[in-house]
């Protein structure tokens, strides 16, 4: 109202009579006329010209003046810092005003104006305050600390206010300290590696006391404050959680979303049995759930938090299904983020009541909408095995609808079914192939393709059906082109007889009529594949295909624990990170969850509690280049205390105790607790496994391996009495029996230099803003090395080299500094070797050698992955006992045993045991049978596993058979590829 009223009369342009009014002896038309000249700066005129009119206005005991005036300066003070200096005076009298409000305004509007010469002079008065007896001008001061650092940091800390700052937190009024942690937050934001918040139990306690009397945002900043503390034991965690649960009932929603961030993090340490967890969730619930009752744009923050928590811990919210049921009034992104956390929830005991209801939005008229309610049935359908024939048949029903949109929503779905559940759904084919003419986008066309080609045997007119396909093919999307050569690869390997013409049409338009190089690249390697070798085409085409999961679109575990920390920030409702989208040269902190009790991260037992903190864990889902884990991020580029030799290795038996594969082997061989791998597409080549006899007898039945072969000096002790068949190359009596056929006739020497790949460009000078770093891996004298050449192609200097790896699946980490001790110049390239440690964090990767890798400069931080061979992990002592050996290869059973050919190795099978030797693949026995030669071998991994091997060699046969045998059969791939690597080069 002020603006409307004052506007006309200085839109007049009537600046003299303003400077007359201004130094007029009346106050009330000074005060008129100051509040004129505010209405024409808030309204964008500029009145610059007024500034030292304005300013001699300051000098008056009128408070609603002084702030008008104390406004103006704040605006203008910066393009005129000569003249505000004139009120500096003004603002150091102000700070001994009798008058608190005074004394707080003048220390406040010092602080705002970023002039340097004037935060000269604002120190002293700075420091009277922070002292003052009034509580509002020591809160108002706090702030103003932080202010001060953001325009001249080096002068804050000469004049000690960071000290004082500290001191604040012990002051008796609850605002003073929730400024003081605000202020000191602030600061150590831009100051990450500085430890100003020094978190004690002592400064808990206080921060806790205040927390029950301050403001709204004053209890926020505390708690804020609270989670970025790390309790010493559950204890202590528990008595945390017990002060901080009253807020939960806090009228404020961020003050609600602030305390349920500080119970997340400190539930992680809390016992599961104990009896105040479980009711610590019960009590999470109803503020929750309160938050959905408030506008829609705060129930949308609430859900994104909501989505987070649901996916960490899905307990809390189990029985609540129903205050996600969508309203008919619900804008589209709130009800898009309710479907969501839906089927998060989804369950067995509550699967009828969620199923009803989505097909019920099924029938919306909002059309994006009903596609994700659609595609939500799907997701449970795969979620809740039981509820699968169900969610079908509502599918079936949808289909019937004959909505176009629904319809092809649901052959989208129901090929993700078929993909869960394979050879059990396929009855709906025939209903499906009826809306084949309806089906217009891209990606419903591609799932009917799909559809046709898996089940081609089924489907008596599957090559006409595809054929109408192929008429517009070029008119097709990429993703339907591609979808369609797959199919009629697969329908020519079940019927080959009359689909030849088809195929020959199909793979002639992929490769000579196209321009896409990934169809042209696809019919190429099909057509290779088919003229070559069918046999080989038929098991790759056609191979098993892995199943889908419905956990492969949940967050990534490590980024999730850091998005759990940010609760309640922005980055909870983008569900990224800090760092993905805060720019500019302050300092972003990466947070992650403390180890929960027992957790491998506990001080106490680093071993034998890691297992139990791995396995209630999300789901590891690998996550793309592009948003690489949390933790990557944090590094570390403090040189260690010492830079002398890697640590040695732990023994046999230390490491085959250690939880080394996220849950130790069970984890590895993939147990029930561990998620399925992420599926491959359906169209992607895998490489095939021979299908293997075992060469025991049929009768041969395996017993369980009982104890770790960690290569303890008691190994087999406890087997019992051996069983009564053994291999059938061990069967045959040669010379004087197992014993001889054991006895190799001669030690075998220290293994030579060990095969290491050539080297490969890891980050790309495009990626690396010029830098390029190529590399490989070796094992010199038992020390794991990385090899990497570093090469500058940029323009300016490079320094400060440090490399940090993420968790890994066999813990490997670099046992000392990125040593680059000289300026990398332009043009220049370096040669660094890195000596790696197998003590690291652990992660089950995907795929099991990855290894995902942040090297920082003066640049930037860059992160590539890169895959070693799992050769670089072959311990020198792998060489088992013969009869450790022969009673090992009986008692693994049948299903963990793979086989591989080896083809084109021109080798003897003695120039082949030599080579495997020098990699620490060790031969414990040799035999001849029919001019066969069987090497029987070990190796043995860093973490304890063991492999191992019959290689057979047919002289003058250049291909070579090997038959794997490992208590953690995912293994044995990569053993192979090593295999092959070593007999080749």
């Amino acid at each position: 109202m002020m603006a409307l009223r004052f506007l006309p009369l200085v839109c007049a342009g009537e600046i003299f009579e303003l400077k007359a009014e201004l130094n007029s002896d009346k106050k009330e038309k000074k005060k008129e006329a100051v509040k004129k000249v505010i209405a024409s700066m808030t309204v964008g005129k500029d009145v610059s010209a007024l500034f030292p009119d304005v300013v001699n206005c300051m000098q008056t005991d009128n408070l609603e003046l002084k702030k008008l005036v104390y406004l103006y300066l704040m605006n203008y003070a910066k393009s005129q810092p000569d003249m505000a200096i004139m009120a500096v005076n003004t603002f150091v009298k102000d700070c001994e005003d009798p008058n608190p409000l005074i004394r707080a305004l003048a220390v406040r509007t010092m602080g705002c104006i970023r002039v340097d010469k004037i935060t000269e002079y604002l120190c002293e008065p700075l420091r009277k305050c922070l002292k003052d007896e009034d509580p509002y001008v020591r809160k108002t001061a706090a702030v103003c600390v932080a202010k001060l650092h953001d325009i001249n940091a080096q002068l804050v800390e000469d004049q000690g206010f960071l000290d004082t700052l500290k001191d604040l937190i012990s002051d008796s009024n609850p605002m003073v300290v929730a400024n003081a942690v605000a202020a000191l937050s602030e600061i150590a934001e831009s100051h990450p590696n500085s430890n100003l918040l020094d978190l004690n139990p002592q400064t808990i306690n206080k921060l806790l006391t205040a927390l029950n009397e301050c403001t709204e945002w004053g209890q926020i900043f505390i708690l804020d404050c609270l989670a970025n503390y790390t309790p010493r034991d559950d204890r202590e965690s528990q008595s945390i959680c017990e002060r901080v649960t009253p807020r939960l009932s806090h009228a404020n929603s961020a003050v609600v979303l602030s305390a349920v961030k500080v119970l997340m993090k400190f539930m992680e340490m809390l016992p599961k049995d104990l009896d105040y967890y479980g009711t610590l969730l019960k009590k999470l619930a109803p503020p929750l759930v309160t938050l959905l009752s408030a506008e829609p744009e705060l129930q949308y923050v609430a859900l994104r938090n909501i989505n987070l928590i649901v996916q960490r811990r899905p307990e809390i919210l189990k029985h609540e299904m129903k205050v996600f049921f969508v309203k008919y009034n619900d804008p589209i992104y709130v009800k898009l983020e309710k479907l969501d956390i839906m089927i998060r929830l989804a369950s067995q005991a509550n699967i009828a009541q969620v199923l009803a209801e989505l097909k019920e939005y099924a029938t919306e008229v909002d059309v994006d909408f009903v596609r994700k309610a659609v595609r939500a049935i799907g997701r449970c359908a795969i979620k809740v095995e039981q509820s699968a024939e169900r969610c079908v048949s509502t599918l079936l029903d949808l289909i019937q609808t004959k909505v176009n949109y629904v319809v092809q929503e649901a052959i989208v779905v129901i090929k993700d079914i078929f993909r869960k559940y394979p050879n059990k759904y396929e009855s709906v084919i025939a209903t499906l192939c009826e809306n084949l003419d309806s089906l217009d986008e891209p990606e419903a066309r591609a799932a009917m393709i799909w559809i046709v080609g898996e089940y081609a045997e089924r489907i008596d007119n599957a090559d006409e059906l595809l054929e109408s396909f192929l008429e517009g093919f070029h008119d097709e999307s990429t993703q339907v082109q591609l979808q369609l050569l797959t199919a009629i690869v697969k329908l020519f390997l079940k019927k080959p007889t009359e689909t030849q013409e088809l195929v020959q049409q199909v793979l002639s338009l992929a490769t000579q009529d196209s321009d896409n190089p990934d169809l042209r690249d696809r019919g190429y390697i099909y057509w290779r594949l088919l003229s070559t070798d069918p046999v080989a085409a038929k098991e790759v085409v056609l191979a098993e295909k892995p199943l889908i999961s419905e956990e492969t679109d949940l967050i990534e575990p490590t980024l999730l624990e850091e998005l759990i920390c940010h609760i309640g920030t922005l980055a909870s409702v983008y569900h990224k990170p800090p760092s993905a989208f805060v720019e500019g040269s302050r300092g972003v902190q990466h947070k992650r969850l403390p180890g929960s009790a027992g957790s491998g991260e506990s001080v106490e037992s680093p071993d034998t509690g890691s297992a139990a903190g791995v396995s209630d864990a999300p789901p590891a889902v690998i996550p793309s280049q592009g948003d690489l884990l949390g933790d990557l991020l944090n590094l570390d580029l403090t040189p260690p205390a010492t830079t002398g030799p890697p640590p040695p290795a732990p023994s046999g038996m230390q490491l085959g105790a250690m939880d080394l594969l996220g849950g130790g082997l069970d984890s590895l061989m993939g147990d029930e607790s561990e998620p399925p791998p992420i599926p491959l597409r359906a169209d992607t080549p895998q490489s095939p496994q021979i299908p293997h006899q075992s060469p025991s007898p049929p009768d041969y039945s395996p017993t369980e391996l009982g104890g770790d072969l960690g290569g303890s000096a008691a190994m087999g002790a406890g087997f019992g009495a051996p069983p009564a068949a053994t291999p059938a190359s061990f069967s045959a009596p040669v010379s004087g029996g197992l014993d001889d056929l054991f006895d190799l006739g001669g030690g075998v020497g220290m293994p030579m230099g060990g095969y290491s790949p050539p080297k490969t460009v890891w980050l790309p000078v495009m990626k690396g803003k010029g830098l390029e770093i190529s590399g490989t891996f070796a094992r010199r004298a038992g020390v794991i090395q990385m090899e990497m050449t570093l090469t500058n192609k940029a323009m300016s200097v490079m320094t400060d080299f440090a490399i940090q790896f993420n968790r890994n699946s066999f813990g490997l980490a670099p046992a000392g500094p990125l040593q680059v001790l000289n300026p990398l110049s332009p043009n220049q390239s370096i040669e660094v070797t890195l000596p790696l440690s197998t003590v690291g964090p652990v992660m089950k990767m995907d795929p099991l050698n990855n290894l995902q890798v942040a090297v920082k400069n003066n640049i930037d931080v860059f992160y590539f992955s890169c895959q070693y061979p799992i050769s670089m992990l072959f311990v020198e002592d792998g060489k088992m006992e013969r009869q450790v050996f022969l009673t090992t290869w009986k008692e693994i059973p049948n299903d963990s045993e793979a086989q591989f050919q080896i083809k084109d190795c021109h080798l003897s099978s003695d120039a082949a045991s030599n080579k495997l030797q020098s990699s620490n693949i060790f031969t414990i026995a040799k035999r001849t049978v029919d001019g066969q030669d069987l090497l029987y071998q070990s190796t043995k991994l860093s973490n304890g596993i063991w492999i191992l091997a019959e290689l057979r060699v047919q002289t003058g046969n250049p291909n070579f058979t090997v038959c794997l045998k490992c208590r953690a059969p995912e293994v044995s791939q990569y053993v192979f590829q090593s295999y092959e690597a070593m007999l080749k080069n």
